[in-house]
């Protein structure tokens, strides 16, 4: 097989030049040929140069263009650029090392991107849940800064997403707080728990939502609300029962419930005396109960009007006790005849007229308190009067000294009461100026037993006085009647006989020793009586005893 020969230029020049010399070309033409033919040539060569210097210039651009890129990366993600160099190989090398060095640093661009684009897709979802945007489930990626993508910034981001996940945590909380005490005042209250809490947001009553709950601001508002508004109705609730139940017990009061109708309510009284934050007894200020309360106070309010007139006759005669207690006078008949006719008449409410004997109670109370402290010395002056009695009847027993049963005790009971007696002038004017000073205090005058106590104290002053003249006189009488009858005997030498002593008859004499009678434990009798009784015919003291003379003065006179 003829092994053909390369073809070149001057091959084929050769082959033209035989061609034109078969044709006859001449010289001119052939040198025209020739110029065409080079200039042919030359133009094929400039466009092959200019295409080879194109590709030069777009290798070096391709160098410079992944400089640069390369420098913005390594910038953005914030590593040095002084390790980069092109190296001294061909363009086509250095282009070849460069791409290498370019996709690794745009692996690490990538991964940079996807670590922020996490990051700033959780600050968005956080930020959308705590405002409240609706944007929790379904947000749109986040825009990032690829000209920073160093490790500072991306700490920035994660410090951010730390705080605003220390945040939920602290809202969830919140919120979890809020919905328990929303549930712990429902219960107490019987309020629809779940219908109150979905009325804020769906997502509350729902108890597997747990961290998917909704911790907006303003679900945080509308519980802050709820619960002001419970609290609200809890107080007022509160008060109600409170004072429905100061109702239920006055009536209870008025008209001496039974205590087993009193123990129905009581869960209701216990409430009384509790403050809000005590209460939590599940459904103890429902609305029901409310309801009972009020119709049961409607019911005693019927029946206390029903028994308002014996309601009225109790207070009249409590209040007659209150006076009889401390010895004050009334006109109990006078009065239940005045309340007949009021209630009869049908011009008064009865309301109004059981809280005036009410008030009447009051003030008798208050009055009686007030008369206390003198009633106890009135009980002690009139203990030292029939003392006084006794001991003046003591001391006119002739056998008093006599030996025989409770003799000791008498002494005994004589020497306190003399003691006692002492005491009296002293104790009627320590009670006089208390009685004054209690009437200088009120304005009005202090009654004992219908009588002004300052005149029955005045009086016994005056027949204290007097019995004391008496006694004076009587003790001169027994003076001169020993005189006379020593005289007697030293001139007749014989005792004369003894003759009873004027005075000794019962028959004759009063008891001045009881000035003021004790038809109760505090009465008096009335003076005229009094005066009487000490102004009897006494000639002798009634305390007189006749001595026996001694014997050896009647042997001396012998």
């Amino acid at each position: 097989m003829e092994t053909v020969p390369p073809t070149t230029c001057g091959s084929l020049l050769r082959e033209l030049q035989i061609i034109w010399d078969e044709i006859g070309e001449n010289d001119s033409e052939r040198d025209k040929m020739l110029l065409q033919l080079e200039q042919e040539c030359l133009d094929i060569y400039r466009r092959k140069v200019e295409r080879t210097r194109k590709y030069k210039a777009d290798l070096l651009q391709q160098l410079a263009e992944a400089e640069t890129e390369i420098a913005g990366i390594a910038s953005a993600l914030g590593e040095g650029f002084s390790s980069f160099s092109r190296g001294r190989g061909t363009l086509k090398e250095q282009v070849g090392a460069i791409k290498l060095i370019l996709e690794e640093l745009r692996s690490k661009k990538r991964e940079k991107l996807k670590e922020f684009s996490e990051v700033q897709s959780q600050i968005v979802s956080l930020c959308s849940e705590i405002a409240g945007n609706g944007q929790s489930k379904s947000y749109v990626d986040p825009e990032i800064n690829e000209r920073d993508l160093t490790a500072k910034k991306l700490g920035e981001l994660k410090l951010h997403l730390q705080e605003l996940q220390t945040e939920k945590h602290l809202r969830l909380q919140r919120v979890n707080s809020n919905i328990s005490l929303i549930h712990e005042l429902s219960v107490v209250m019987s309020v629809d728990f779940l219908k109150t809490v979905n009325e804020v947001h769906p997502s509350l009553g729902d108890p597997k939502s747990g961290p998917s709950r909704c911790i907006s601001n303003d679900t945080l508002a509308k519980l802050t609300g709820v619960i002001h508004s419970l609290k609200q109705s809890k107080q007022e609730r509160l008060q109600k029962l409170k004072n429905l139940g100061k109702k239920l017990t006055d009536l209870w009061n008025l008209m001496d419930a039974p205590a087993d109708e009193r123990k129905r309510f009581d869960h209701v009284t216990r409430l009384m005396s509790s403050s809000v934050d005590e209460v939590s007894g599940k459904g103890c200020l429902g609305l029901d109960i409310i309801e009972q309360v009020e119709v049961e106070v409607e019911r005693l309010n019927i029946l206390k009007t029903s028994k308002m007139r014996e309601l009225i006759f109790k207070r009249q005669t409590e209040l007659e006790e209150i006076y009889r207690g401390v010895h004050m006078d009334i006109d109990g008949d006078a009065a239940r005849k005045t309340l007949t006719s009021l209630i009869d008449s049908g011009t008064v409410n009865l309301s109004d007229l059981l809280s005036s004997m009410d008030d009447q109670v009051t003030e008798a109370k208050e009055q009686a308190l007030s008369r206390k402290d003198i009633l106890d010395k009135v009980e002690k002056w009139q203990f030292a009067l029939q003392e006084e009695k006794w001991l003046d009847d003591y001391e006119r027993d002739d056998k008093r000294y006599n030996a025989g049963r409770g003799a000791h005790k008498n002494l005994k009971r004589a020497e306190k009461g003399r003691v006692l007696v002492t005491k009296l002038p002293a104790m009627v004017e320590n009670l006089a100026a208390k009685v004054k000073a209690w009437e200088s205090e009120r304005g009005i005058t202090f009654s004992y037993e219908k009588l002004p106590l300052l005149y029955t104290l005045e009086e016994d002053a005056k027949l204290r006085l007097e019995r004391e003249e008496d006694k004076r006189k009587s003790r001169e009488q027994k003076r001169l009647q020993e005189q006379l009858a020593s005289e007697q005997e030293a001139l007749y030498g014989s005792k004369p006989i003894a003759k009873k002593p004027l005075g000794q008859s019962n028959t004759l004499l009063g008891t001045p020793g009881r000035r003021i009678g004790t038809p109760g434990r505090y009465g008096f009798s009335g003076s005229k009586d009094r005066r009487e009784s000490v102004r009897g015919p006494n000639i002798i003291p009634v305390n007189y005893v006749a001595l026996p003379k001694d014997d050896s003065a009647s042997k001396g006179a012998a």
